[in-house]
């Protein structure tokens, strides 16, 4: 199964440095562990995150949609598909040994024909009356348990014919033609008659002998023989069985779903057709296997953990059908739940990073220069290059080492990362209010912030009511309750504070007085400490 063992580690949606980085970091020291696992990343890069991936060589990871089952998760029938040149016996013993009640059709190379069901086959065996026979010669060995006489046809197309009255009546009446197949038993004169007119082919019934004459007239007229030890009635209901499987396709517009289907989608089908079977196939159109629907209660859900962050609203989608292995967040509890328990690593310092380095050192791996870059590109954006109030010695002494290993001074790499984050070359409202966006949720109440870091307010504040206009707006379409964007001064280590109107009464409780736009909060640097507490207890009032 494709990512079968894979663990995805990732960070928050609208990805910061920190939660990128942290990511990498991750998986590097869970694969020298032994483990398999990935980075990816939930959005878009910022240019602070981009700057630092490049500076240090490493690719960025790819991009993770959801982590919602599919049907390459469940423990579907795989590779139960059937040829369509397979004969309808052969189909029915394959579902019986199976216990399934359908099989996907396939050509030679699996391209997805039909679907046949027991239905079908029950269906046909009351009350089909076609005498056609459409199959090759060897399905019809298989399953008239026969013996080769004369065989000079892969492919046999005929009409079938018993030969069940006098041979005189037979002969005089009955215009035998090149397209015809004789079921017959001992009756030597038909036989004669029969290979004399050259037909297609002649299954003899009950072991019955045959003249060494007929046999020479037979391969004379290209005449096929099979010999078989069933009697005539059960021959004529036999040999309508050894058709191709194909033939008892009726519609080629069967239901099926590509192997990444969303499970949920499915059960939405289902609900509608309400059909017991269902073939999968991949994006070209390649049959897979089968999905009984009794086989979604088989899941393997996708395996994850997550870094720089543990609240629902801002993870990917689809988490509650994934499993969780691990968490490594730096960040106040969150609203995320498991269905068991996992390794939960949460430290009061001011990077994820810095616990993933704590873990490197427990562990006794070597950090490589390019992991050494990104956990420290990490600890500095998120501390503000260690002068944010979230900043301890354990963030200080992480960033000493790595700064070694990685090569660099942290303070001057710093300024230049922090430099590349804060330019607005390029950039919409929308790109600098998203930059760095978080949602929360306090009493059903949902709520956002974004941060964006500046050497220069100026830039914005000449386009102050645009960024209240898209502010408001993305307010009212998602019913926040506040949507605020703090422009972080790093020069004057303090942030500007914009607010959607709805949330005046909030950011007032939070700052104990009555705010404006745009006002300057002296020493506001950090959304985790001194942002999302004063907006919580304000909600929480």
């Amino acid at each position: 199964m494709e990512n079968e063992d894979k663990i995805f580690i990732f960070g928050h949606k609208k990805p910061d440095t920190d939660a990128v980085t942290s990511a990498i970091s991750l998986s590097y020291l869970k694969n020298k562990l032994g483990m398999n696992t990935e980075p990816r990343v939930l959005g878009e890069l910022n240019k602070e995150t981009k700057y630092a991936l490049k500076y240090f060589g490493v690719n960025i990871p790819e991009y993770l949609n959801d982590v919602k089952l599919q049907l390459k998760d469940i423990d579907y029938h795989k590779d139960f598909v059937l040829k369509e040149t397979e004969s309808i016996y052969d189909g029915y013993q394959y579902m019986l040994k199976e216990g399934l009640t359908g099989i996907p059709i396939a050509t030679d190379k699996r391209k997805f024909v039909g679907l046949i069901t027991m239905k079908d086959l029950i269906r046909s065996f009351i009350s089909d009356t076609d005498n056609k026979l459409e199959t090759n010669y060897d399905n019809l060995i298989k399953v008239l348990d026969g013996e080769s006489i004369t065989k000079f046809d892969d492919e046999i197309k005929a009409n079938v014919l018993v030969a069940s009255y006098k041979s005189t009546n037979f002969i005089n009446n009955v215009k035998l033609k090149d397209d015809t197949a004789l079921i017959v038993g001992d009756r030597h004169s038909i036989i004669e008659y029969a290979v004399n007119s050259g037909i297609k082919l002649i299954v003899i019934t009950g072991g019955s002998e045959i003249h060494d004459e007929h046999i020479e007239i037979a391969k004379k007229n290209h005449v096929n023989i099979i010999r078989t030890k069933y009697d005539s009635f059960h021959t004529a209901k036999l040999i309508s069985l050894a058709n191709y499987i194909k033939t008892m396709i009726r519609s080629y517009n069967t239901t099926n779903f590509d192997q990444n289907e969303y499970i949920d989608t499915v059960l939405s089908v289902n609900e509608k057709l309400r059909h017991t079977n269902y073939p999968v196939v991949d994006k070209d159109g390649t049959c897979l296997g089968l999905l009984r629907i009794t086989d979604l209660n088989s899941k393997h859900p996708k395996k994850v953990m997550l870094t720089d962050h543990n609240e629902k609203l801002q993870t990917v989608d689809g988490i509650d059908e994934a499993e969780i292995l691990e968490i490594v967040d730096h960040h106040n509890l969150g609203s995320i739940t498991t269905m068991q328990p996992i390794n939960f690593r949460n430290m009061a310092v001011g990077s994820s990073n810095t616990i993933i380095y704590i873990m490197y050192k427990e562990n006794g791996v070597e950090i490589p220069k390019n992991i050494a870059g990104m956990m420290l590109s990490g600890i500095l954006s998120d501390t503000l290059i260690l002068k944010s109030p979230t900043t301890t010695d354990y963030d200080r002494k992480a960033v000493k080492e790595l700064s070694k290993i990685a090569g660099v001074n942290y303070e001057d790499y710093g300024m230049e990362m922090l430099k590349a984050g804060t330019s607005l070359e390029g950039m919409s409202i929308d790109d600098v209010l998203f930059n760095d966006y978080k949602l929360y949720n306090v009493k059903d109440i949902n709520f956002a912030v974004g941060q964006f870091f500046t050497m220069n307010f100026d830039d914005i504040k000449k386009d102050l009511d645009k960024y209240l206009d898209v502010i408001n707006k993305t307010a009212t379409e998602n019913n926040y309750g506040l949507v605020c964007l703090y422009i972080t001064d790093i020069i004057k280590n303090g942030s500007y504070i914009l607010y959607s109107n709805n949330g005046q009464n909030i950011v007032d409780l939070a700052y104990g007085k009555e705010m404006h736009e745009a006002d300057f909060i002296e020493g506001c640097v950090s959304r985790k400490k001194n942002v999302i507490p004063l907006i919580m207890d304000a909600l929480d009032n």
